[in-house]
């Protein structure tokens, strides 16, 4: 086994499912978790999320998934945040199954929150095997229902397109704040989605032409570890 580089940037992504009758604390983790998210002088960048329905690409929200996303300098400080913080022992306390992924950033383009929060090195853009996604849009209060209207088609082509192996719908609120965060085979299979599915490219066209959204990113990563499930579904490395 070769030695693990534990330096480069480690961008971590947990998706957790809440029991019924804890859902209240996971609204209360909202609030109280940004706290100590905050005071944290090694994560550079850091998101409370909800999910769709069943953790899913949907409009609809579900009480039940939560997630948090976090910047790391390197694989040490993420492992520490995991393995004490109060943040991870209370989705760990309140959940009831749990899904884990850290990633490197191979390229990003875009803003989240009015900066760039995943810093890809020049070199990290060849890449072969799988290869993680997320993209994320902020939409403008008047194109709401456009966006509604024709976000479930490009949703639905993803889950049956060639390579695709998971996805899970997050954001910052439920309406206006939304990602999509997705794991394919290869490159390839993520590209021929993104630009020859005809529901996906004709999304894509709409968003331009009725500029949808007021910021967005796009960011592709490689994948580093992960543990846990998401629906009853893992990713095998």
């Amino acid at each position: 086994m070769g030695i693990i580089n534990r330096e480069f940037m480690i961008v971590a992504l947990t998706i957790t499912k809440f029991r019924s009758l804890t859902i209240p604390f996971a609204f209360i983790g909202m609030a109280i978790l940004r706290l100590p998210l905050w005071l944290s002088k090694s994560c550079r960048f850091w998101k409370l999320m909800g999910s769709g329905k069943d953790a899913q690409v949907d409009l609809a929200p579900d009480y039940k998934h939560w997630a948090v996303l976090t910047i790391w300098d390197n694989r040490n400080d993420c492992d520490g945040f995991y393995r004490d913080s109060f943040v991870m022992k209370w989705f760990s306390f309140f959940g009831i199954e749990s899904f884990t992924i850290l990633l490197n950033p191979l390229s990003s383009h875009g803003l989240w929150s009015g900066i760039q929060p995943f810093k890809a090195e020049k070199t990290n853009n060849i890449h072969a095997g799988k290869i993680a996604v997320i993209t994320r849009a902020a939409i403008k209060f008047n194109r709401l229902k456009e966006f509604r209207q024709n976000i479930k088609r490009a949703a639905d082509a993803m889950r049956t397109a060639p390579g695709f192996i998971l996805s899970a719908g997050i954001g910052e609120n439920p309406f206006f704040d939304q990602a999509t965060f997705s794991i394919w085979t290869d490159a390839d299979s993520m590209k021929n989605y993104a630009y020859k599915s005809v529901d996906h490219a004709d999304v894509i066209k709409l968003t331009r032409e009725r500029e949808w959204y007021r910021e967005e990113l796009f960011a592709r990563f490689s994948i580093v570890d992960s543990w846990g499930t998401l629906n009853g579904t893992s990713v095998e490395l």
